[in-house]
């Protein structure tokens, strides 16, 4: 059931984006988190993780460890480091990444990938 919910949810954020091009092609992190990302993490130090784990504090973290968020074992097990490089590889295609892990949600234009991966890591 949570895996519909989340692949129905990822559904709704890739419909979302389409409707509003001139966001969709903006490189404001922060913007694209919001619509890309937010339906299921959160990055409010301290808030519950949602239907994805808190992302708070996600640079320098092993993937799998924040608290009050049940992983799956595949990324659990990784040891994934997250930093530029892992989340940049991770957010292309996260299942080929790490095969079996609860990760619907793909962002495949790099642009936009970037300005993610870096508003995750800085706040900015």
């Amino acid at each position: 059931m949570r895996m519909k919910i989340m692949a129905s949810m990822a559904v709704l954020g890739i419909a979302t984006v389409s409707a509003t091009p001139a966001l969709a092609n903006s490189s404001n992190g922060e913007t694209l988190f919001k619509q890309r990302c937010q339906m299921c993490h959160t990055n409010k130090p301290g808030a519950r993780s949602g239907a994805g784990p808190n992302l708070s504090g996600l640079s320098g973290r092993t993937a799998g460890t924040s608290e009050g968020f049940r992983y799956s074992k595949k990324l659990a097990a990784s040891g994934i480091k997250w930093n530029q490089k892992t989340l940049n590889k991770f957010l292309t295609s996260p299942n080929k990444m790490v095969p079996g892990t609860r990760m619907v949600v793909s962002i495949p234009n790099e642009e936009q990938r970037k300005a993610v991966v870096h508003y995750l890591l800085t706040g900015k």
